[in-house]
């Protein structure tokens, strides 16, 4: 009896401190180990100069994580207070401490996929990659209007907005604007290759001249097939040195692209972008076209229109003419669905 009191006496505290320790170690293991971000495929932005303090808040902000002590428990003993980073980084609902905490320590942000199209200004522009990096848009509008940067980079002001290629870029999303704008002008060095500077020199254009063609062509159309005609009429125009009378040249000038009746009033306006006035191209873009519209010009339908307009069913095609008698005849037509539309300006 006596041995069995005395076993049960010294067994029962030893089941406790096992118990005790098996039961620590899973809370250790859990703090570290155990899934602890609340969505799936979320993103956690770092400022940049963020400290660990700023990095909390942003997680206790957003509600990314389900426990935040145990975060911090984990993120202190593997030093990440002198170890912040800024960036994008994905959080994803499998994801630990450990997972968290090694990643953001390392640095080793996901990149962000830029996207821009359809763009006429330099603040529209940096409206756009303002939502997708870190610089804001005012910061950006100021750099895209930089004197030294842009004379740097062999441009002026009217051509500054050549460098930038629609399409879709990857990126850390702490890039600066100068990077940002730095690696646009290597993406455009690289676009233009040796074959399409030997089809811009056969027009007898630069580089800019060409983009800034296609940035009229982009606005003549919806079309990317009607993109190679439009060009060669411009083309022709060029070459035989007639006015290229580009109706968005004139909306450019004017600052209103939503005008859909062209008038007479518009054009007497005093602009180097009036091409009803000047000869030859505006002095720049007059928005940063597509890329197809820049192969529709390096690659011109070979034809011996001079003159296109507006079909009258308002399918946004064009009807296309050798002679001004003609061309006058698709004008009073689209003129009359214009007023049958009641459309005055």
């Amino acid at each position: 009896m006596k041995k069995s009191f005395l076993s049960k006496y010294i067994v029962t505290p030893l089941l406790l401190l096992v118990f005790f320790i098996i039961f620590i170690g899973y809370k250790t293991y859990s703090r570290i180990y155990a899934p602890n971000v609340n969505a799936s495929n979320t993103y956690l932005y770092i400022p940049t100069g963020s400290g660990y303090e700023d990095v909390v808040g942003l997680l206790l902000e957003d509600s990314l994580l389900k426990n935040i002590d145990s975060f911090k428990w984990v993120a202190e003993k593997k030093n990440y207070p002198n170890h912040v980073y800024p960036g994008r980084y994905k959080l994803d609902s499998t994801m630990s401490n450990n997972d968290i905490v090694n990643k953001l320590r390392s640095g080793f942000q996901d990149p962000v996929k830029v996207i821009f199209n359809s763009v006429r200004t330099r603040e529209q522009l940096a409206g756009k990659i303002a939502k997708q990096i870190e610089p804001d848009s005012i910061e950006l509008v100021k750099l895209f209007y930089d004197d030294s940067l842009i004379s740097d980079l062999g441009l002026v002001q009217e051509t500054f907005t050549c460098i930038f290629l629609p399409n879709t870029y990857e990126f850390w999303w702490n890039t600066s604007g100068e990077k940002f704008v730095s690696r646009m002008n290597v993406e455009y060095q690289r676009f233009w290759n040796e074959d399409r500077k030997i089809r811009a020199a056969k027009l007898n254009l630069t580089k800019e001249e060409v983009i800034t063609l296609a940035s009229i062509v982009d606005e003549e159309t919806l079309y990317n097939d009607e993109m190679p005609r439009i060009a060669g009429v411009y083309i022709n125009r060029l070459r035989l040195r007639m006015h290229l009378q580009a109706d968005p040249t004139l909306k450019f000038a004017i600052g209103d692209f939503s005008i859909k009746r062209v008038l007479n009033v518009h054009k007497r306006i005093n602009s180097p972008y009036n091409t009803y006035k000047n000869y030859g191209l505006p002095p720049g873009p007059i928005s940063i076209p597509s890329i197809a519209a820049i192969e529709a010009v390096l690659n011109y339908e070979k034809h011996q229109y001079l003159y296109f307009c507006a079909k009258p069913d308002f399918s946004g095609y064009h009807n296309f003419a050798k002679t001004l008698s003609q061309h006058n005849i698709n004008a009073r037509e689209y003129q009359r669905a214009l007023n049958r539309e009641r459309i005055w300006r």
